[in-house]
């Protein structure tokens, strides 16, 4: 892992770094050295790893928990070069939520198409992270929606050191199943009018989860509508789940 920048504002170090291609950020508590909690979270599609809103919660989740919080650019996003059969399914995409069309079915596609590759990206950088004095190797939670629970499902079933997660406004038959080896606590957020995840599949997607403790949250409103004070009600989960 390699630091390119290193930023301090308001009690919050934000490091930028890179591993092998994956460019990510990590930001701590200033000046506070020694092992922490630590919180991977995952942008939505179209969005990168600093994001207004995932810039939000990340500086939240530091000064409001004392938690370490790091992303990545997946692939597609961000710094990372752009396929162009990614962007070929993402122009369909587009052209389908225009004419009123299911998109259900073409982002099940393109989150397929990223899901093998960010697993082990995201474990890499877990074992990465966890060798710096400032995070070390504490307990591990996981937050994303959309693309970022799209993607954080399978990454979730398939890492034993996360610990907790927070996941919401996506769902589809293939997460549903990849879903019953999730056996963490999870909290999961729905938006009942969301026009881009039928509101079916979201629900499938809660029920297959195989946590003895899992809670949804349902709230009005439309995919982008996710209210405010879900991020309170996230770190308030991560507090109680990892400490």
């Amino acid at each position: 892992m390699r630091f390119t920048s290193r930023t301090s504002s308001d009690g919050v170090l934000e490091q930028l770094f890179t591993l092998d291609e994956i460019p990510g950020v990590l930001w701590t508590p200033d000046d506070a050295p020694g092992t922490r909690p630590l919180i991977l979270m995952g942008h939505g599609g179209g969005q990168h790893k600093k994001a207004p809103a995932i810039l939000a919660r990340a500086r939240h989740f530091v000064t409001e928990g004392g938690f370490a919080v790091a992303a990545i650019d997946v692939p597609n996003h961000g710094e990372r070069p752009r396929s162009e059969k990614f962007d070929r399914i993402a122009a369909e995409l587009r052209a389908r939520m225009d004419a009123g069309e299911d998109p259900a079915p073409l982002v099940a596609t393109m989150q397929s198409l990223a899901a093998g590759q960010v697993v082990p990206e995201w474990q890499a950088v877990l074992t990465a992270l966890q060798r710096l004095d400032h995070v070390g190797r504490g307990p591990v939670g996981y937050w994303g929606v959309s693309l970022g629970c799209g993607l954080g499902v399978p990454f979730v079933a398939a890492e034993p050191r996360v610990g907790a997660a927070v996941l919401g406004l996506q769902g589809s038959p293939a997460l549903a199943e990849t879903a019953t080896r999730i056996t963490v606590p999870v909290q999961f957020l729905v938006q009942w009018d969301d026009e881009r995840v039928p509101r079916a599949h979201s629900l499938a997607l809660f029920e297959a989860f195989a946590s003895a403790e899992k809670t949804m949250h349902a709230n009005p409103g439309k995919h982008g509508d996710l209210p405010r004070f879900e991020m309170d009600d996230a770190l308030r989960f991560f507090i109680r789940q990892l400490g």
